[in-house]
């Protein structure tokens, strides 16, 4: 105990009096990466932060990265290899709710972080095993244990953030984060083909046991972010004993009696989030066999286009973030994005133009509707409901995906991807005319949801005098 604060002590020694500008002392470099009060200790935290989440996001579309190998290796039909998907969404229609509440009254953040990427690593380990074993069953088991870690742990995230950046750096913090995320799908979709060759050379053929191989190599990511989680609880301790800061919760109420007070606009917005985002994920998923196959891609090729959505987002997410808080007009913007996604996916299914300028198009409308839709929900909704909205919203995003993949797996078994195409534009084209009814609704009613910034700036002072 004596140790400790004398080592508190020690950092924080001068703090207040230690003068900010002129020569720093020869060891000012290393006392700042060790005093959590400073920056560079803080750009330490944010860069575990951002790793923390980039083994999930790298290991969530192995299967759209692998999907020709996985169904010839593994004998399955498209149907059931969307499975691997829906898989990983059933358990988050529940863990949705449960995710924040084991963070803030059981686990605890440092535990909750690290025992939800234990169960990304176990999920991933014993997706990869069921390669190996040629036991398809086993591969959708991993994919749900996989499922159990994924959403809550980017909800753990999430917490830490909010713990060390409070302020006006938080949103730049969930820009990086997001941006860290797209990084590991677009690493994930142009790397692990080329390593399933290169283990194919090596072990001679390919079959289940080169695919399992290979998840499993592609599971080392799911490492290093558990490595992650270690550190980033040691420091979190560390600087809760130096700085006598609280630990990180994430704020969520969840009461589900709170959802009969739901408002017409908030369940629209549910609306537009499931149509929209069953036209996306889906896609990605199935996307590199229908580049190969409508266009002639080589498979290089046609990973590189199916993951041209997350390249850029990766960048314009931050972007898209300051032009919406910037200029308001959410529901506007949301037109904009709901309307560029219809016209991508018609590109795709009617014309034979080159499929980069459609997928570019998927990509900004993508980072456009993430910035412009999630932030409405607060809008609406009283702060000791958000919890509940934000989890609801969630949930039921996950219940689409998971039924919207199995049945974009039908369709293709049975009609083909011009038809999918046509079943993903019907299901955008009412999200589109969601938003038209949201936005009329919000008109009626003297909303705010399509306020620009200054308006509600007047709003807010209006409410403080």
């Amino acid at each position: 105990m004596e140790e400790e604060e004398e080592e508190a002590r020690a950092l924080l020694a001068g703090g207040p009096d230690q003068p900010r500008s002129g020569a720093p002392a020869a060891s000012g470099a290393p006392s700042a990466l060790c005093d959590p009060g400073r920056l560079a200790h803080r750009l330490v935290v944010l860069l575990l932060m951002c790793l923390l989440g980039f083994g999930s996001y790298f290991c969530y579309d192995n299967p759209a990265a692998l999907q020709s190998q996985v169904q010839r290796d593994m004998k399955v039909n498209t149907t059931k290899f969307m499975l691997l998907y829906a898989w990983y969404s059933w358990p988050n229609v529940v863990l949705c709710f449960l995710g924040g509440f084991l963070i803030d009254r059981v686990f605890g953040i440092r535990w909750g972080a690290i025992i939800f990427t234990c169960f990304v690593c176990v999920g991933q380990v014993i997706f990869a095993l069921g390669g190996i074993f040629n036991a398809f069953w086993l591969m959708e088991l991993g994919r749900f244990v996989f499922g159990i870690g994924g959403e809550s742990l980017a909800v753990a995230q999430n917490t830490y953030a909010v713990s060390w950046f409070k302020g006006k750096e938080l949103n730049l913090v969930f820009g990086l984060q997001l941006s860290m995320a797209r990084i590991g799908s677009t690493v994930n979709m142009n790397l692990m083909g080329w390593l399933y060759s290169k283990i194919e050379a090596s072990l001679g053929s390919a079959g289940p046991t080169t695919l399992g191989v290979t998840l499993l190599l592609g599971g080392m990511t799911c490492i290093l972010s558990l490595c992650c989680a270690f550190a980033l609880a040691y420091l979190d301790q560390r600087a809760e004993r130096i700085l006598h800061k609280d630990q990180g919760k994430t704020g969520e109420v969840i009461k589900l009696t709170d959802i009969k007070d739901f408002s017409l606009p908030l369940w629209l917005i549910f609306i537009i989030c499931v149509c929209y985002y069953v036209v996306v994920f889906p896609f990605i998923g199935l996307g590199k066999v229908f580049f190969i196959e409508k266009f002639g891609f080589s498979s290089q090729t046609a990973s590189a286009v199916n993951s041209v959505v997350y390249v850029i987002s990766a960048p314009m997410s931050p972007l898209f973030g300051l032009l919406v808080d910037k200029t308001g007009k959410n529901i506007i913007w949301v037109l904009c994005a709901v309307t560029t996604t219809l016209v991508s996916h018609m590109m795709l299914a009617f014309t034979a133009w080159n499929p980069w300028i459609a997928m570019c198009l998927l990509g900004l409308a993508y980072s456009l509707l993430a910035c412009a839709l999630w932030p409405m929900v607060a809008f609406l909704v009283p702060e000791h409901q958000l919890g509940t909205a934000y989890g609801f919203m969630q949930s039921i995003q996950n219940l689409g995906l998971a039924i919207i993949s199995i049945i974009a797996g039908m369709i293709l078994d049975t009609r083909g991807y011009l038809f999918l195409e046509v079943f993903f534009i019907g299901c955008v084209s009412l999200a589109l005319l969601s938003v038209v009814l949201l936005y009329l609704v919000n008109h009626a009613r003297g909303g705010n949801l399509n306020y620009s910034t200054r308006q509600r700036e007047e709003m807010k002072l209006s409410h403080t005098e």
